[in-house]
C-alpha cells in the first residue's frame, strides 16, 4: 500500500526540457512525488505529464489526521479569507505555477481533455471569478435569521448559528470540463479543509488551483490534491466528513444515499431540457448555443428540446446551426468541438447509434471527425423522437447531441423532470410554477440566455454551503 512519504519524497513540481512534467500530489508536507505514477495522454495518445498516484494507507492517515485539527479558519475575519481568495484568482488567471505559464496551462488542458482551448480558457477564467466573489455568495447563502459561524455576539437570549457539519470536504472530480472546480471553492470560505482527487484525464486545473490557493496564503493542510486510482478514491471519500462527487450514472448510484458512511452530494449528468411554446424562430440561435457552446461538454449543455409547434421544422433549422460547428485540434483557436481518442470516439458513435434506435437523425448519421493523429472531432446530432416522454429525452453524450420531442399543455411539466436547468420560452405562470413546484428541476431559465449561464453568485445544483453547513440553536450560553 505504501507509506507517508520521508522528507527524499518531497519535491517540488517541475518540468525540464526534454522530460515530461511532473504532476505531483499536493499534500501537507508540500509536493509529494510517488513511486507509483500513471503517464497522462493527449487525445492523439502521446505523452504529456506523469502523474503520482497516492497509495491507499497515506490517503487514509492523511484524511485521519485532518480531520481531527480544529477548523483551519477558526477566528480568522472573513475579509482576510476573502482577500486570499481573490489573490488566489489572480494567480491562478496569470502567473507562472508549477513551471507553466496560464498559456501552457490552458494547452495541456486542452490537449489532455479534447476540450477546445477556446471554452478551457474561458474556465480558467471562470473560477478566477468564482474565486474573487465566494465569500459574497457564501454571505448570499446563509439563511438570514442565522448568525455566521462561531458565537460572535450571540444574545443570551438565543439566537441561530450557521456552522459547520464537518471539518474536511473530498471532493472526487471529473474531467468533462475544468469548471467543475469552480463548485467546491465555497467550502474553502466556509473554513472546510479541501482534499480533491483529480480526474487522471484532467489533473492539471486542479494542482494549478491549489498552487494559486497556498501561494496566496492557505496552508498546505488546508487544500490538498490526492491523485489516486478508482479503489483508492472510496479512501478519499469514506474519510472525509463530506464528500462530493462527479460522475455519470453509474458514480451517482454507487455514492448516493452516503453507503460509504459519509454525507455525498453527487453531481451528476445534467439532462438540460429546453421547451417552447409558439413561435421557435426568435429562440433558434440561443438553443444552438445552448446544445453546442462550452463545446458541448458540460452537464449544463441542453439535451433535449421539446416544442409545441413544428418540431420537425425547427430540427431541421437547429441541425443547419449546429452543423456549422467547426471541428478541429483542441489546441486550435478555431476549434469549436470536443476531441476524443479516435477508437474512443467510435466507441460513443456505436452508443450514440444503439440510444437513437427507432428515432429520426435529422443531423449526425456520423459524426466522427478523423483528425489523422489518432485522434477524432465529435460532431453534432440531432434526432427527431415521436414522445417527449422518450428515454432518449434524457440520454447525455459528451459532444453537442440533442433530441427534439413534441409538446402539448396536456403533458405539462412531467416530460421536464430530472433536469438540472429547464429553459422555458412561450411559457404562461401557470407553466412556470408548475416547473418550480417539481422537486426535481433545479433551476428554470427564460430563453434571454442560455443553459449554461451561470454567473459566480448563481446556484449551480443548489449552493453547496446548503450541504456544508447547518443552523442550530444556541441559547443561554
Amino acid at each position: 500500500m505504501g507509506a507517508a512519504p520521508g522528507a527524499a519524497d518531497i519535491a517540488p513540481p517541475r518540468t525540464r526540457r526534454g522530460t515530461l512534467p511532473f504532476v505531483d500530489a499536493l499534500v501537507p508536507a508540500g509536493a509529494y512525488r510517488t513511486g507509483r505514477r500513471e503517464t497522462v495522454r493527449d487525445v492523439a495518445g502521446e505523452p504529456l505529464a506523469e502523474l503520482s498516484l497516492v497509495p491507499g494507507l497515506f490517503v487514509a492517515r492523511t484524511l485521519d489526521r485532518l480531520r481531527r485539527e480544529p477548523a483551519p479558519s477558526g477566528g480568522r475575519p472573513p475579509a482576510r479569507v476573502g482577500h486570499r481568495l481573490r489573490s488566489a484568482g489572480a494567480a491562478f488567471a496569470s502567473e507562472t505555477l508549477g513551471g507553466l505559464t496560464r498559456q501552457e496551462h490552458d494547452g495541456l488542458v486542452a490537449r489532455s481533455t479534447g476540450v477546445p482551448v477556446s471554452v478551457v480558457r474561458a474556465a480558467t477564467a471562470t473560477i478566477a471569478d468564482v474565486l474573487a466573489g465566494v465569500v459574497d455568495t457564501v454571505a448570499g447563502a446563509r439563511p438570514r435569521a442565522a448568525l455566521p459561524p462561531g458565537r460572535q455576539g450571540v444574545p443570551g437570549i438565543g439566537a441561530v448559528v450557521w456552522r459547520r457539519r464537518g471539518r474536511l470536504l473530498g471532493v472526487n472530480a471529473s474531467g468533462n470540463h475544468p469548471a467543475v472546480h469552480s463548485l467546491w471553492l465555497e467550502a474553502l470560505a466556509l473554513g472546510y479543509r479541501v482534499a480533491v482527487r483529480p480526474s487522471r484525464r484532467d489533473p492539471f486545473t486542479p494542482h494549478r488551483l491549489v498552487l494559486a490557493l497556498r501561494s496566496a496564503g492557505f496552508a498546505d493542510d488546508e487544500v490538498l490534491t490526492l491523485p489516486c486510482d478508482h479503489s483508492t478514491a472510496e479512501e478519499l471519500v469514506g474519510g472525509s466528513d463530506l464528500a462530493m462527487v462527479f460522475g455519470g450514472d453509474a458514480t451517482v448510484r454507487r455514492y448516493a444515499g452516503g453507503r460509504s458512511g459519509t454525507p455525498v452530494l453527487t453531481q451528476g449528468p445534467g439532462r438540460v431540457k429546453v421547451l417552447i411554446r409558439g413561435r421557435w424562430d426568435p429562440y433558434l440561435d440561443v438553443v444552438a448555443d445552448s446544445v453546442g457552446g462550452l463545446g458541448g461538454v458540460s452537464c449544463l449543455n441542453a439535451t433535449a428540446v421539446l416544442v409545441e409547434h413544428d418540431p420537425r421544422g425547427f430540427a431541421e433549422a437547429l441541425a443547419e446551426r449546429l452543423a456549422a460547428l467547426r471541428p478541429g485540434a483542441p489546441e486550435e483557436e478555431e476549434a469549436q468541438l470536443p476531441c476524443l481518442p479516435l477508437d474512443e470516439a467510435q466507441r460513443v458513435e456505436d452508443a450514440l447509434r444503439r440510444g437513437a434506435a427507432g428515432c429520426e437523425p435529422v443531423l449526425g448519421d456520423s459524426v466522427v471527425h478523423d483528425l489523422g493523429d489518432g485522434s477524432a472531432a465529435l460532431r453534432p446530432a440531432v434526432h427527431l423522437v415521436d414522445d417527449p416522454m422518450a428515454g432518449q429525452t434524457g440520454l447525455e453524450m459528451p459532444f453537442p447531441c440533442v433530441w427534439v420531442a413534441p409538446w402539448s399543455p396536456g403533458h405539462g411539466a412531467a416530460p421536464l423532470r430530472g433536469s438540472l436547468v429547464v429553459g422555458v420560452a412561450g411559457g404562461n405562470t401557470g407553466l412556470v410554477d408548475a416547473l418550480l413546484d417539481e422537486p426535481s428541476i433545479r433551476n428554470v431559465y427564460g430563453l434571454d440566455r442560455p443553459t449554461w449561464w451561470l454567473p459566480p453568485d448563481m446556484p449551480h445544483d443548489g449552493y453547496l454551503a446548503e450541504f456544508l453547513m447547518r443552523s442550530t440553536a444556541l441559547a443561554g450560553i
